[in-house]
């Protein structure tokens, strides 16, 4: 792109060499005000052959000779160099977009971001971060070159979230969830009923503007629904009395920590053995400070290591990828 500006100004600065040239040329050759010679100059090194502004005496006639030779080298050139540049940016845009359909048609077990203004792009900075497979849905045009701001491997389509035909090629039957965060309820909460219907068992996750809209939304099909109002007081209120907590937060998920809370799901091989059994810490690097029972959903907070663990049960620990994937096979597996 820098080597195509470059071109671009140099073409533009001998273009206008060539038309300044002329235009002083015939002012102190012929003596002609600015108009005049800079008219003569134009039809000239254009070709249009409208004929002598003024009559030219030998000197001018020699001087528009010479002007002709290089004025018509120069714009052909500017003319070359304008169309290569434009049928390149048409091939580039033509390759660019079948290669995004590829990875598109690839994709697999993603989340699909529905809003690709503020909220949608920190989501995906976040993704990007985590290394989960996603892709952008973005209603208005005029955003697609801040969509595309955040990289050029980010898939995106540009469209109506609610739409089934759009909702396909984004794979959500494939799709293993859903972030409806676009500025307009009306608009979420149609994404998310036409998401449910193309995958029943995906997660759906959204953010309500008006707290009114949260009923409508989780009976349309989401999973969870976020109150933006509500986490931001949440948020401010925290910063004030649990400033430390806040932080520690904060820094889990900045570098050279990049840590964060993960789920780790008891299977077969952990089923039936006490929590200490599995001895997570001295074999992942992980802490589990909560449990949820999968028989009612409740939450334990600080497990005692006795604890006697279900099939379906789910951990919760602070872990990076690495101490994540050990943690999970070892759940998994005992």
């Amino acid at each position: 792109m820098v080597g195509v500006r470059r071109r671009l100004v140099q073409v533009t600065a001998l273009v206008a060499a060539v038309t300044a040239f002329g235009t002083a040329g015939y002012m102190l050759l012929e003596g002609w005000s600015f108009l005049d010679a800079l008219f003569m100059t134009v039809i000239t090194v254009a070709t249009i052959g409208y004929g002598e502004t003024r009559p030219l005496d030998s000197s001018g006639r020699w001087f528009t000779i010479a002007l002709i030779v290089g004025g018509i080298g120069v714009f052909t050139y500017a003319v070359s160099e304008l169309a290569a540049f434009l049928v390149g940016e048409q091939l580039t845009d033509a390759w660019g977009r079948r290669r995004m359909e590829r990875r598109i048609a690839a994709l697999t077990d993603h989340v699909i971001v529905c809003g690709g203004g503020d909220t949608g792009r920190h989501i995906a900075a976040e993704l990007l971060e985590t290394g989960t497979p996603f892709l952008i849905v973005e209603l208005d045009p005029s955003r697609e070159a801040q969509v595309r701001a955040l990289g050029p491997e980010v898939p995106y389509l540009i469209g109506d979230a609610s739409d089934t035909d759009l909702l396909i090629h984004a794979r959500v039957p494939q799709a293993k969830g859903l972030i409806a965060c676009m500025p307009s309820d009306k608009d979420n909460l149609f994404a998310v009923i036409a998401a449910r219907e193309l995958n029943p068992t995906m997660r759906i996750v959204t953010r309500v503007v008006a707290d009114s809209a949260a009923p409508k939304l989780s009976r349309a099909g989401a999973d969870s629904v976020v109150l933006s109002r509500k986490i931001s007081a949440l948020r401010l209120s925290a910063e004030m009395l649990r400033p430390y907590g806040v932080g520690v937060l904060d820094a889990m998920l900045h570098p050279p920590y990049s840590m964060w809370f993960h789920e780790i799901p008891v299977g077969p091989g952990g089923a039936g053995q006490p929590l200490g059994a599995l001895r997570l810490q001295e074999r992942s690097g992980v802490v589990v400070f909560a449990l949820q029972e999968v028989e009612t959903g409740q939450f334990a907070f600080n497990p005692p290591l006795d604890r006697v663990l279900s099939l379906g049960d789910t951990l919760v620990g602070c872990a990076n990828a690495t101490q994540l994937a050990a943690a999970r096979r070892i759940a998994q597996e005992g």
